[in-house]
């Protein structure tokens, strides 16, 4: 008796399965955009959300556009849409910074470390520290450590994935002696710069995803720090979000401009070498 009759059981197991997967795209298929790309990024990291930390799978005003208030659009710029979508956006990047310590096996709360993730409006500003415990260079060189290569390895991962923009700024300290005297700090911090945008192309990052490669030699050193201080001694990613159109700068355009351009943001002196270099 045990035996007969069950197979019912399995067919409508298998029915209400189907039925829930039939549902659950329904459901995702009535959404707004700025959900749909919520889910499609917590799929490509399920270990961090993007969504709200709040009961449910999202906020309730997510869902759905904001009331008008004051005669206000809430889709036009300012609005309830636009609101929901810059939530979705930090949450995002609030993910893929930590998942960059976690991949670097790095300990966020370090005083010194050597690798520092900051979430800004439109994106991730990763700056590389070059510290006598951990270099990123040789000294005085644009050669990268093994711990350098492999950190530029690892980011370019990060940006291939996430197809983030690219601007790339290279710092020195002052106070650095050379032997030519033709080559200078502008030239090691450019030559820096370049070399960081030569190992993410290697690796895996587009070409056309590198916006500006710029070196300031040591005329931007690290608020509150001395300039001579070892800290100034590095490289900043400016990772920018692709779906974002333009970096908007006051007065300026350099942040679209062709690697091949000199940007006028970043002039050095007429006795020195030009702050950006071309790529080869």
């Amino acid at each position: 008796m045990a035996g007969k009759g069950g197979a019912w059981k399995v067919a409508f197991a298998d029915f209400m399965t189907a039925m829930m997967a039939f549902f659950l795209v329904m459901w995702l298929s009535a959404q707004d955009k700025e959900i749909l790309i919520a889910t499609s990024r917590y799929f490509q990291s399920p270990f961090t959300s993007p969504f709200e930390d709040k009961s449910g799978l999202l906020n309730f005003d997510m869902a759905k556009p904001a009331q008008k208030t004051g005669g206000e659009d809430a889709s036009q710029p300012g609005g309830g849409d636009r609101t929901s979508a810059q939530t979705i956006d930090l949450h995002f990047l609030n993910s893929v910074a930590k998942d960059v310590y976690r991949l670097l096996n790095l300990d966020e709360a370090l005083a010194d470390k050597p690798i520092d993730v900051q979430v800004t409006s439109d994106g991730l500003r990763v700056t590389l520290y070059d510290r006598a415990q951990k270099p990123l260079f040789e000294d005085r060189t644009a050669a990268f450590t093994p711990w350098g290569d492999f950190i530029l390895q690892s980011l370019a991962w990060m940006i291939d994935r996430n197809q983030f923009h690219v601007v790339i700024e290279g710092h020195t300290r002052t106070g650095l002696e050379f032997e030519s005297p033709d080559y200078t700090a502008w030239e090691l911090s450019a030559d820096r710069a370049n070399a960081a945008r030569r190992a993410l192309v290697r690796y895996a990052v587009e070409a056309s995803l590198i916006e500006r490669v710029t070196g300031y030699a040591d005329t931007r050193p690290v608020p509150l720090q001395d300039p001579a201080a070892p800290a100034n001694q590095r490289v900043t990613l400016s990772l920018r979000l692709g779906q974002r159109s333009t970096i908007k700068t006051a007065g300026s355009t350099a942040a679209t401009q062709d690697p091949g351009e000199p940007p006028a943001s970043s002039t050095a002196p007429a006795d020195a070498a030009p702050a950006a270099h071309s790529a080869p």
